[in-house]
Order: C-alpha cells, then structure tokens, then sequence
C-alpha cells in the first residue's frame, strides 16, 4: 500500500511549484505562518530552534511546514538555506489528496515511533547511571526528532527519498 501512494505522491510532486532559496535565506520563520508545504527537492538546510541548530537536513523529500499547515499555528521553527535549496511548494488543501496525507502521516508516525524509543533508551541510561555525557547524547538524538522533517525514512526526519 505504501510504495502505491508513494508513486503517487511524486507523481503530483512534478506538477508543484518551485521555490529556490539561496545559502542564508530563512525558508520558514519562527513564529510565522506561510501556508505552504515545502518539500525538499535539492540543497541543505539547517532548522534552528531558539538560536541552536538541531538538524540539518538534505534529503530530498523531507517535508516543512507540516506542523504549522496541520495545527493551524505559526512555524515552531526557523528553517534555513545553507545551500542553494529548491522546495517543491504545496499548500494545506492538497492534504485533502490521500496520497500526500498518507505521506505526512507516514512521516509523523515515524518520527513519533523513533521519539518513543529513544524516550525508552534515555529513561534506561538515567536508571542504570549511564555517565552524563551518554545522556546528553541521548537528549540531542531526540531533540532532532522532535524538530526535524528531513532525513530519511527511519532516520531523523523523516522524507522518503523517492521522490528526489
């Protein structure tokens, strides 16, 4: 069922706009509101949350915005070119689509399954008095969970890279 969706889903990503950003350029800015989808076709980007970076992402297919197109609510996060970046444009309504709304959700679901197990991994350090630094390794993992929308499947963020 998945790879059926998936090939729709990049199917109608050729027929989105493009936006190109330049290395520097805020894509999306925190506390803002773009109504806009953007899904990484090419480029780098850093996301930086209250002036810490806590991913880059540069994996096409990565999804930004989602959150903030879901839950009707400004970006939680700033997002920036760190290279010249081009993003497919959607917007909220194509969620209506199954095969785009299967693709966030798919998204979603694996970046809170990940959250879950390294939540898991950090609670078994604490009560086995793993060192300090093993911790603090732990708690940056899952910050980039929490935060990211890029990467691949399975990994921080989240895209599926098929749709490069």
């Amino acid at each position: 069922m998945w790879i059926n969706f998936a090939g729709q889903f990049q199917k109608g990503l050729t027929a989105l706009p493009l936006k190109t950003y330049q290395a520097g350029e805020t894509v999306l800015a925190n506390g803002s509101r773009t109504n806009e989808l953007l899904i990484l076709k090419n480029g780098s980007v850093a996301v930086v949350r209250q002036g810490i970076e806590v991913a880059r992402v540069t994996d096409p297919g990565a999804i930004f915005g989602e959150i903030s197109a879901l839950l009707d609510c400004p970006h939680t996060a700033d997002v920036r070119a760190l290279t010249t970046s081009q993003f497919h444009v959607a917007h909220p309504a194509a969620l209506q689509d199954p095969a785009a709304l299967f693709y966030v959700a798919a998204i979603l679901a694996r970046r809170l399954d990940r959250t879950n197990q390294t939540l898991v991994e950090l609670t078994n350090q604490i009560e086995v008095g793993e060192p300090r630094s093993a911790i603090a390794s732990t708690i940056e993992k899952m910050k980039g969970l929490l935060v990211a929308s890029g990467a691949t499947l399975g990994h921080v963020g989240y895209s599926y890279n098929r749709f490069a």
